[in-house]
Protein backbone atom coordinates (compact mmCIF):
# COMPACT_ATOMS: atom_id res chain seq x y z
CA UNK A 1 0.00 0.00 0.00
CA UNK A 2 1.31 3.16 -0.99
CA UNK A 3 0.14 6.76 0.74
CA UNK A 4 -0.27 10.19 -0.82
CA UNK A 5 0.18 13.59 1.00
CA UNK A 6 -3.01 15.54 1.32
CA UNK A 7 -1.01 18.57 0.45
CA UNK A 8 -0.72 16.81 -2.80
CA UNK A 9 2.98 18.14 -3.56
CA UNK A 10 5.09 15.10 -2.46
CA UNK A 11 6.14 11.57 -4.30
CA UNK A 12 3.90 8.14 -2.86
CA UNK A 13 5.37 6.82 0.30
CA UNK A 14 5.11 3.55 2.00
CA UNK A 15 3.75 2.68 4.94
CA UNK A 16 7.48 1.90 6.56
CA UNK A 17 7.86 5.66 5.28
CA UNK A 18 4.82 6.77 6.47
CA UNK A 19 4.91 5.68 10.04
CA UNK A 20 8.50 6.97 10.36
CA UNK A 21 8.32 10.30 9.08
CA UNK A 22 5.04 10.99 10.18
CA UNK A 23 3.62 13.67 7.82
CA UNK A 24 4.90 14.08 4.14
CA UNK A 25 7.72 15.88 3.04
CA UNK A 26 5.25 19.00 2.02
CA UNK A 27 3.74 18.55 5.32
CA UNK A 28 0.57 17.01 4.74
CA UNK A 29 -1.46 14.18 5.64
CA UNK A 30 -0.53 10.72 4.55
CA UNK A 31 -3.93 8.96 3.12
CA UNK A 32 -4.07 5.60 1.61
CA UNK A 33 -3.79 5.36 -2.11
CA UNK A 34 -6.78 3.30 -2.49
CA UNK A 35 -9.15 1.46 0.16
CA UNK A 36 -10.46 -1.61 -0.80
CA UNK A 37 -14.23 -2.85 0.80
CA UNK A 38 -13.79 -6.15 2.80
CA UNK A 39 -16.80 -8.69 1.12
CA UNK A 40 -20.18 -8.55 2.46
CA UNK A 41 -19.22 -12.30 4.07
CA UNK A 42 -16.91 -10.64 6.50
CA UNK A 43 -19.39 -8.45 8.19
CA UNK A 44 -21.91 -10.84 8.00
CA UNK A 45 -19.63 -13.51 9.78
CA UNK A 46 -18.21 -10.56 12.60
CA UNK A 47 -19.33 -12.78 15.12
CA UNK A 48 -18.31 -15.49 15.24
CA UNK A 49 -14.95 -13.98 14.79
CA UNK A 50 -12.06 -13.02 17.37
CA UNK A 51 -11.07 -9.63 17.98
CA UNK A 52 -7.74 -9.99 17.14
CA UNK A 53 -9.20 -11.47 13.53
CA UNK A 54 -11.41 -8.53 12.70
CA UNK A 55 -8.27 -6.37 13.21
CA UNK A 56 -5.90 -8.09 11.13
CA UNK A 57 -8.22 -8.34 8.18
CA UNK A 58 -8.87 -4.56 8.60
CA UNK A 59 -5.57 -3.34 8.59
CA UNK A 60 -3.63 -5.57 6.31
CA UNK A 61 -4.28 -3.91 3.40
CA UNK A 62 -3.13 -0.60 4.45
CA UNK A 63 0.46 -2.46 6.02
CA UNK A 64 1.15 -5.25 3.55
CA UNK A 65 3.90 -6.11 2.38
CA UNK A 66 5.95 -4.33 4.49
CA UNK A 67 4.78 -6.67 7.47
CA UNK A 68 4.36 -9.60 6.67
CA UNK A 69 1.48 -11.93 8.18
CA UNK A 70 2.85 -13.96 10.78
CA UNK A 71 4.22 -10.62 12.65
CA UNK A 72 0.81 -8.09 11.85
CA UNK A 73 -0.85 -11.04 13.59
CA UNK A 74 1.28 -10.80 16.96
CA UNK A 75 0.75 -7.13 16.46
CA UNK A 76 -2.55 -7.04 16.62
CA UNK A 77 -3.19 -9.53 19.13
CA UNK A 78 -0.61 -7.88 21.59
CA UNK A 79 -2.49 -4.10 21.03
CA UNK A 80 -5.32 -5.92 21.73
CA UNK A 81 -4.86 -7.38 25.34
CA UNK A 82 -7.62 -6.11 26.70
CA UNK A 83 -11.68 -5.79 26.27
CA UNK A 84 -13.99 -3.74 24.70
CA UNK A 85 -17.34 -4.02 26.21
CA UNK A 86 -20.84 -2.68 25.10
CA UNK A 87 -22.80 -1.15 27.92
CA UNK A 88 -26.88 -1.16 26.57
CA UNK A 89 -28.65 1.28 28.67
CA UNK A 90 -31.77 1.33 26.70
CA UNK A 91 -33.52 0.06 23.17
CA UNK A 92 -31.80 3.61 21.75
CA UNK A 93 -28.55 3.85 22.93
CA UNK A 94 -25.80 1.88 24.09
CA UNK A 95 -21.79 3.15 25.18
CA UNK A 96 -18.59 1.67 23.98
CA UNK A 97 -16.37 1.46 26.83
CA UNK A 98 -12.83 1.84 25.38
CA UNK A 99 -10.94 2.41 28.91
CA UNK A 100 -9.71 -0.83 29.50
CA UNK A 101 -6.33 -0.46 28.57
CA UNK A 102 -3.38 0.10 30.32
CA UNK A 103 -3.75 3.83 30.98
CA UNK A 104 -7.61 3.52 30.33
CA UNK A 105 -8.44 5.32 27.61
CA UNK A 106 -9.47 5.03 24.32
CA UNK A 107 -5.98 5.99 22.54
CA UNK A 108 -4.40 3.16 23.89
CA UNK A 109 -5.20 1.03 21.24
CA UNK A 110 -3.56 3.93 18.25
CA UNK A 111 -0.45 3.77 20.65
CA UNK A 112 0.22 1.07 21.37
CA UNK A 113 -0.07 -0.15 17.03
CA UNK A 114 2.31 2.46 16.08
CA UNK A 115 4.99 1.63 19.04
CA UNK A 116 4.93 -1.98 18.35
CA UNK A 117 5.20 -1.51 14.07
CA UNK A 118 7.47 1.35 14.94
CA UNK A 119 9.52 -1.20 16.84
CA UNK A 120 9.20 -3.61 14.01
CA UNK A 121 10.22 -1.41 11.45
CA UNK A 122 13.17 -0.29 13.54
CA UNK A 123 14.53 -3.86 15.21
CA UNK A 124 17.66 -3.40 12.86
CA UNK A 125 17.82 0.60 12.53
CA UNK A 126 21.19 2.10 14.44
CA UNK A 127 19.30 5.60 13.93
CA UNK A 128 16.93 6.55 16.79
CA UNK A 129 13.97 7.50 15.64
CA UNK A 130 12.41 10.69 18.58
CA UNK A 131 8.38 10.46 18.90
CA UNK A 132 7.67 14.31 19.49
CA UNK A 133 3.83 14.52 20.37
CA UNK A 134 1.71 17.03 21.30
CA UNK A 135 -1.59 16.28 23.93
CA UNK A 136 -4.39 17.70 25.53
CA UNK A 137 -4.98 14.85 28.01
CA UNK A 138 -4.86 11.56 27.09
CA UNK A 139 -2.64 10.86 23.88
CA UNK A 140 0.17 11.24 26.23
CA UNK A 141 -0.39 8.57 28.60
CA UNK A 142 -1.16 6.30 26.24
CA UNK A 143 1.73 7.28 23.87
CA UNK A 144 4.32 7.14 26.76
CA UNK A 145 3.10 3.54 28.20
CA UNK A 146 2.49 2.36 24.47
CA UNK A 147 6.19 3.08 23.68
CA UNK A 148 7.75 2.76 27.11
CA UNK A 149 10.98 0.76 26.52
CA UNK A 150 10.82 0.49 22.98
CA UNK A 151 14.70 0.16 21.49
CA UNK A 152 15.77 2.87 19.50
CA UNK A 153 12.92 5.44 20.11
CA UNK A 154 12.57 8.54 22.43
CA UNK A 155 9.27 10.21 23.26
CA UNK A 156 8.79 13.69 24.28
CA UNK A 157 5.22 14.59 25.38
CA UNK A 158 4.21 18.38 25.04
CA UNK A 159 1.48 19.54 27.37
CA UNK A 160 -0.52 22.24 28.34
CA UNK A 161 0.27 23.11 31.96
CA UNK A 162 -2.47 23.36 33.96
CA UNK A 163 -4.60 22.13 31.23
CA UNK A 164 -4.99 18.38 32.05
CA UNK A 165 -6.28 16.33 34.68
CA UNK A 166 -3.85 15.13 37.87
CA UNK A 167 -3.97 11.30 37.03
CA UNK A 168 -3.38 12.15 33.01
CA UNK A 169 -0.62 14.29 33.75
CA UNK A 170 1.34 11.18 36.07
CA UNK A 171 0.52 8.86 33.60
CA UNK A 172 2.82 10.95 31.20
CA UNK A 173 5.18 12.42 33.59
CA UNK A 174 6.36 9.32 35.68
CA UNK A 175 7.48 6.38 33.50
CA UNK A 176 10.89 7.54 33.17
CA UNK A 177 13.12 5.61 30.77
CA UNK A 178 13.01 6.64 27.15
CA UNK A 179 9.87 8.89 27.83
CA UNK A 180 10.31 13.03 28.57
CA UNK A 181 7.73 15.44 29.41
CA UNK A 182 7.80 18.62 28.52
CA UNK A 183 5.04 21.57 30.38
CA UNK A 184 4.07 24.21 28.35
CA UNK A 185 3.24 27.31 29.02
CA UNK A 186 -0.01 27.23 26.69
CA UNK A 187 -2.84 26.01 25.08
CA UNK A 188 -3.15 22.64 23.15
CA UNK A 189 -3.13 23.93 19.93
CA UNK A 190 0.45 25.87 21.26
CA UNK A 191 1.96 22.77 21.64
CA UNK A 192 0.58 21.17 17.91
CA UNK A 193 1.53 24.04 16.32
CA UNK A 194 5.23 23.26 17.80
CA UNK A 195 5.31 19.99 17.18
CA UNK A 196 4.37 20.90 13.87
CA UNK A 197 6.86 23.94 13.43
CA UNK A 198 9.73 21.36 14.33
CA UNK A 199 8.85 19.16 11.56
CA UNK A 200 9.12 22.06 9.56
CA UNK A 201 13.23 22.91 10.77
CA UNK A 202 15.60 21.85 8.64
CA UNK A 203 17.86 22.76 11.83
CA UNK A 204 16.07 19.86 13.35
CA UNK A 205 15.50 17.07 10.91
CA UNK A 206 18.75 17.27 9.55
CA UNK A 207 20.18 16.15 13.15
CA UNK A 208 17.34 13.62 13.54
CA UNK A 209 14.95 11.43 12.86
CA UNK A 210 11.39 12.45 14.14
CA UNK A 211 7.88 11.44 13.90
CA UNK A 212 4.76 11.92 15.39
CA UNK A 213 2.68 10.01 17.25
CA UNK A 214 -0.59 11.92 17.56
CA UNK A 215 -2.92 10.95 14.95
CA UNK A 216 -1.87 12.71 12.27
CA UNK A 217 0.54 9.28 12.05
CA UNK A 218 -1.29 6.57 10.20
CA UNK A 219 -0.22 4.04 12.29
CA UNK A 220 -2.04 5.55 15.04
CA UNK A 221 -5.33 6.45 13.31
CA UNK A 222 -6.21 3.19 11.21
CA UNK A 223 -6.46 0.95 14.09
CA UNK A 224 -9.36 2.90 15.55
CA UNK A 225 -11.04 1.74 12.87
CA UNK A 226 -11.10 -1.71 14.50
CA UNK A 227 -13.27 -0.93 17.70
CA UNK A 228 -16.23 0.32 15.62
CA UNK A 229 -16.10 -3.05 13.74
CA UNK A 230 -16.23 -4.38 17.79
CA UNK A 231 -19.03 -2.29 18.65
CA UNK A 232 -21.05 -3.38 15.79
CA UNK A 233 -20.06 -7.48 16.08
CA UNK A 234 -21.89 -6.94 19.22
CA UNK A 235 -25.19 -5.23 17.96
CA UNK A 236 -25.80 -5.65 14.47
CA UNK A 237 -27.86 -8.98 15.22
CA UNK A 238 -30.02 -6.66 17.55
CA UNK A 239 -30.48 -3.69 16.01
CA UNK A 240 -30.98 -2.53 12.15
CA UNK A 241 -30.16 1.47 12.31
CA UNK A 242 -26.77 1.85 14.13
CA UNK A 243 -24.97 5.23 14.49
CA UNK A 244 -21.96 6.27 16.30
CA UNK A 245 -21.53 9.20 18.91
CA UNK A 246 -17.95 10.36 18.34
CA UNK A 247 -16.62 12.83 21.68
CA UNK A 248 -14.38 14.82 18.83
CA UNK A 249 -11.23 16.87 19.59
CA UNK A 250 -8.83 16.12 17.01
CA UNK A 251 -11.35 14.31 14.80
CA UNK A 252 -8.97 10.84 14.47
CA UNK A 253 -11.53 8.84 15.94
CA UNK A 254 -14.50 9.67 14.31
CA UNK A 255 -12.23 9.50 10.83
CA UNK A 256 -10.98 6.24 11.84
CA UNK A 257 -14.82 5.01 12.07
CA UNK A 258 -15.44 6.55 8.54
CA UNK A 259 -12.95 4.47 7.30
CA UNK A 260 -14.16 1.31 8.78
CA UNK A 261 -17.67 2.28 6.70
CA UNK A 262 -15.45 3.13 3.72
CA UNK A 263 -14.35 -0.85 4.26
CA UNK A 264 -18.01 -1.81 4.33
CA UNK A 265 -19.28 -1.10 7.50
CA UNK A 266 -22.51 -0.57 7.18
CA UNK A 267 -23.16 2.22 9.46
CA UNK A 268 -24.60 5.63 7.54
CA UNK A 269 -24.28 7.93 9.93
CA UNK A 270 -21.38 9.41 12.61
CA UNK A 271 -21.90 11.67 15.01
CA UNK A 272 -19.23 14.20 16.14
CA UNK A 273 -19.87 15.60 19.12
CA UNK A 274 -18.34 18.68 20.40
CA UNK A 275 -18.01 20.87 23.57
CA UNK A 276 -17.47 24.42 22.95
CA UNK A 277 -14.81 23.83 20.66
CA UNK A 278 -16.73 23.25 17.57
CA UNK A 279 -15.24 24.61 14.49
CA UNK A 280 -17.03 21.58 13.11
CA UNK A 281 -20.15 21.91 14.33
CA UNK A 282 -20.31 25.38 12.62
CA UNK A 283 -18.71 24.31 9.79
CA UNK A 284 -21.65 21.80 8.99
CA UNK A 285 -24.30 24.71 9.59
CA UNK A 286 -22.10 27.47 7.47
CA UNK A 287 -19.77 25.98 4.96
CA UNK A 288 -16.92 28.08 6.37
CA UNK A 289 -14.19 26.89 8.31
CA UNK A 290 -13.03 28.53 10.85
CA UNK A 291 -10.70 27.43 13.07
CA UNK A 292 -10.31 29.31 16.52
CA UNK A 293 -8.52 29.72 19.27
CA UNK A 294 -9.48 26.50 21.88
CA UNK A 295 -11.11 27.05 24.77
CA UNK A 296 -10.54 25.64 28.26
CA UNK A 297 -13.55 22.94 29.44
CA UNK A 298 -14.11 19.97 31.87
CA UNK A 299 -13.76 17.24 28.23
CA UNK A 300 -9.91 18.52 27.97
CA UNK A 301 -9.52 16.55 25.40
CA UNK A 302 -11.44 17.76 23.05
CA UNK A 303 -10.07 21.18 23.84
CA UNK A 304 -9.10 21.97 20.24
CA UNK A 305 -9.67 24.81 17.61
CA UNK A 306 -7.79 23.69 14.93
CA UNK A 307 -8.66 19.59 13.76
CA UNK A 308 -5.71 17.84 12.43
CA UNK A 309 -7.86 15.25 10.97
CA UNK A 310 -10.78 16.95 9.53
CA UNK A 311 -8.75 17.47 6.27
CA UNK A 312 -9.04 13.47 5.78
CA UNK A 313 -12.68 13.51 6.55
CA UNK A 314 -13.09 15.73 3.82
CA UNK A 315 -11.42 13.36 1.29
CA UNK A 316 -13.10 10.09 2.61
CA UNK A 317 -15.98 12.12 0.81
CA UNK A 318 -14.15 13.68 -1.82
CA UNK A 319 -14.22 17.21 -0.35
CA UNK A 320 -17.72 17.10 -1.14
CA UNK A 321 -19.95 19.26 1.14
CA UNK A 322 -23.47 17.91 0.51
CA UNK A 323 -21.56 14.23 0.55
CA UNK A 324 -20.02 14.84 3.89
CA UNK A 325 -23.34 16.52 5.26
CA UNK A 326 -25.41 12.82 4.27
CA UNK A 327 -22.90 10.95 6.66
CA UNK A 328 -21.29 13.26 9.44
CA UNK A 329 -24.05 15.47 12.13
CA UNK A 330 -22.42 17.33 14.74
CA UNK A 331 -23.63 18.59 18.13
CA UNK A 332 -21.63 21.32 20.27
CA UNK A 333 -22.51 20.95 24.08
CA UNK A 334 -21.45 23.58 27.09
CA UNK A 335 -19.91 22.31 30.09
CA UNK A 336 -23.05 22.66 31.81
CA UNK A 337 -25.01 20.59 29.98
CA UNK A 338 -22.09 18.13 29.96
CA UNK A 339 -22.29 17.85 33.83
CA UNK A 340 -25.95 17.79 33.82
CA UNK A 341 -25.35 14.49 31.49
CA UNK A 342 -23.36 12.84 34.10
CA UNK A 343 -26.09 13.38 36.58
CA UNK A 344 -28.56 12.17 34.03
CA UNK A 345 -26.30 8.87 33.08
CA UNK A 346 -25.91 8.45 37.09
CA UNK A 347 -29.39 8.69 38.45
CA UNK A 348 -30.91 7.14 35.21
CA UNK A 349 -29.26 4.16 34.58
CA UNK A 350 -26.78 3.90 37.00
CA UNK A 351 -23.95 4.70 34.86
CA UNK A 352 -20.67 6.58 35.84
CA UNK A 353 -19.11 8.41 32.82
CA UNK A 354 -16.14 10.74 32.31
CA UNK A 355 -17.26 14.70 30.83
CA UNK A 356 -16.24 13.28 27.33
CA UNK A 357 -18.72 10.02 27.35
CA UNK A 358 -21.10 12.33 28.37
CA UNK A 359 -20.64 14.95 25.63
CA UNK A 360 -20.95 11.69 23.19
CA UNK A 361 -24.22 10.92 25.40
CA UNK A 362 -25.80 14.23 24.28
CA UNK A 363 -24.82 13.75 20.41
CA UNK A 364 -27.03 10.72 20.78
CA UNK A 365 -29.76 12.42 22.19
CA UNK A 366 -29.91 15.07 20.04
CA UNK A 367 -29.83 12.64 16.79
CA UNK A 368 -32.47 10.79 18.35
CA UNK A 369 -34.79 13.66 17.82
CA UNK A 370 -34.74 13.57 14.25
CA UNK A 371 -33.77 9.95 14.58
CA UNK A 372 -35.87 7.77 16.44
CA UNK A 373 -35.56 4.63 15.11
CA UNK A 374 -31.87 4.49 15.59
CA UNK A 375 -29.81 2.79 17.88
CA UNK A 376 -26.68 5.38 18.77
CA UNK A 377 -23.42 4.03 20.80
CA UNK A 378 -21.80 6.80 21.91
CA UNK A 379 -17.91 6.30 22.81
CA UNK A 380 -16.73 6.51 26.47
CA UNK A 381 -13.05 7.08 25.80
CA UNK A 382 -11.67 7.14 29.10
CA UNK A 383 -12.53 5.82 32.51
CA UNK A 384 -14.52 8.28 34.86
CA UNK A 385 -11.50 8.76 37.39
CA UNK A 386 -9.20 10.10 34.94
CA UNK A 387 -11.64 13.39 35.67
CA UNK A 388 -12.21 12.23 39.60
CA UNK A 389 -12.63 15.77 40.65
CA UNK A 390 -15.32 16.40 38.19
CA UNK A 391 -16.80 12.99 38.39
CA UNK A 392 -17.02 13.25 42.21
CA UNK A 393 -18.78 16.47 41.94
CA UNK A 394 -21.17 15.76 39.84
CA UNK A 395 -22.21 12.51 41.22
CA UNK A 396 -21.59 12.89 44.83
CA UNK A 397 -20.16 9.69 45.45
CA UNK A 398 -16.54 8.99 45.87
CA UNK A 399 -15.06 6.31 43.11
CA UNK A 400 -12.61 3.83 43.81
CA UNK A 401 -8.88 4.37 41.87
CA UNK A 402 -8.78 1.08 39.30
CA UNK A 403 -5.41 -0.70 39.58
CA UNK A 404 -3.79 1.01 36.72
CA UNK A 405 -4.37 4.76 37.97
CA UNK A 406 -2.99 3.65 41.85
CA UNK A 407 -0.26 2.12 40.28
CA UNK A 408 1.01 5.72 38.86
CA UNK A 409 -0.36 8.22 41.66
CA UNK A 410 2.21 7.90 44.22
CA UNK A 411 5.09 8.18 41.58
CA UNK A 412 7.09 11.63 41.16
CA UNK A 413 6.23 13.97 38.45
CA UNK A 414 9.44 14.64 36.24
CA UNK A 415 8.74 17.36 33.53
CA UNK A 416 10.51 20.39 32.06
CA UNK A 417 8.49 23.50 31.66
CA UNK A 418 8.76 25.18 28.31
CA UNK A 419 7.51 28.39 26.74
CA UNK A 420 8.41 29.39 23.12
CA UNK A 421 9.32 26.68 20.21
CA UNK A 422 12.86 28.08 20.67
CA UNK A 423 13.00 26.28 24.12
CA UNK A 424 11.65 23.16 22.66
CA UNK A 425 14.47 23.23 19.80
CA UNK A 426 16.94 24.08 22.31
CA UNK A 427 15.83 20.91 24.84
CA UNK A 428 15.62 18.82 21.40
CA UNK A 429 19.23 19.17 20.36
CA UNK A 430 20.56 19.23 23.49
CA UNK A 431 19.17 15.71 24.40
CA UNK A 432 18.99 14.26 21.47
Amino acid sequence: MNYYSLNKKAALSSFKNAVIKGLAPDKGLYFPERITPLPQDFFNSLDSMSHADIAYEAIKQFVFPEIPEKDLRQIVASTLSFDFPVVTLNDHISTLELFHGPTMAFKDVGARFMARCLGYFNQDNTQEVTVLVATSGDTGGAVANGFLGVKGVNVVILYPSGKVSEIQEKQLTTLGQNIRALEVDGTFDDCQTMVKRAFLDDSLTRNMQLTSANSINVARWLPQMFYFMFAYRHLYKTYDDIVFSVPSGNFGNICAGMMAQQLGLPIHHFIASNNVNNVVTRYLISELYEPRPSVQTISNAMDVGAPSNFIRIQEIYKNKFDTLKEHLYSYSFTDDETRAAMLELYNTFGYVADPHGAVGYLGSKAYLKDHPDAHCVFLETAHPTKFLDVVEAVIKKDQPLPEQIQAVMDKEKVSEKITTYEDLKAYLLTNY
